[in-house]
């Protein structure tokens, strides 16, 4: 996947800001602001731990469940819980909301510009270097945007 579908993904986060107080508990248990909020934080915490790493000590141990959720191309929903790092707070506003979509875009415009093998450690794929983190950070994006689509439409 590549960095114009990211754009994309992140776009459309962008243009749900607006409903961040909406919520549908047969689809969530959390409302929209929380799924952008989450998605942001996805975004540019990846990027700055790609921009911090080593690439050196780079191993590939991308591990079995990481190759088949990215043959499939998606993550089923409410089978992971997201580490306390990338959680949102109690109180979400549309400013910082906003403020983190533009932090994302720039970051993610940075990642063509690292090494092969800078990367961030995925606490089930295990490392995740720069050829696979588009389409990483896409399937996490779309992943949370369907689910804000549901949110709306359901």
């Amino acid at each position: 996947m590549s960095l114009e579908k990211l754009h994309l993904a992140l776009t459309s986060l962008e243009e749900h800001i607006k409903n961040n107080s909406v919520s549908n508990s047969k689809i969530s248990k959390s409302d929209i602001a929380w799924h952008i909020d989450h998605s942001l934080k996805v975004v540019n915490n990846v990027s700055l731990a790609l921009q911090s790493s080593d690439p050196k000590t780079y191993k590939n141990n991308f591990s079995f469940l990481g190759k088949l959720f990215f043959t499939l191309g998606f993550f089923p929903r409410g089978k992971a819980k997201a580490p306390k790092h990338v959680r949102p707070p109690e109180v979400i506003s549309k400013e910082d909301l906003i403020s983190q979509v533009e932090l994302a875009k720039a970051n993610i415009d940075t990642i063509a510009t690292l090494e092969k093998n800078a990367y961030f450690k995925h606490p089930l794929f295990g490392n995740v270097n720069t050829p696979r983190i588009y389409k990483f950070l896409s399937m996490h994006t779309n992943h949370h945007v369907k689910i804000i689509k549901d949110i709306m439409t359901k």
